[in-house]
């Protein structure tokens, strides 16, 4: 009958550190040498695909700020066409009032000159009898 010996913590510990060890150099084996030619390519690629998605974002970047600042001055054109024909509308009122003003000051005088028209000919017939 064998006897089953246990594995002490040390044993475990080395065990593992082996592993790790196997498992770093097979990932190792794996990897791409720095002067391999296919892996230079695909740097280059990458490379290349990242500086034409630079140019992208910039380029979408440059049209938003020139967007916003066609928006910003049409607002400011809409704006100052708003505070024109405001002004307009106003100064319109104005004459509007003083055309009426004028009027009305025209209507009495006028209204005047038959009132005393109309006692002077009273007078004039009153002095005849």
């Amino acid at each position: 009958m064998a006897i089953f010996k246990e594995k002490g913590f040390a044993e475990r510990r080395q065990s593992a550190m082996d592993a790790r060890k196997a498992l770093l150099e097979r990932a190792k084996a794996n990897l791409p040498k720095l002067d391999d030619p296919e892996f230079l390519a695909r740097q280059a690629e990458r490379k290349a695909a990242a500086e034409a998605k630079a140019q992208k974002q910039a380029e979408r970047d440059r049209l938003k700020r020139e967007k916003a600042e066609q928006e910003a001055r049409e607002r400011a054109e809409r704006q100052a066409a708003a505070e024109e024909a405001a002004k307009a509308e106003a100064e319109a009122k104005a004459n509007a009032e003083q055309d009426m003003v004028s009027r009305l000051l025209a209507d009495e005088a006028d209204r005047k000159a038959k009132r005393d028209a109309r006692y002077a000919a009273r007078k004039a017939r009153a002095g005849k009898r």
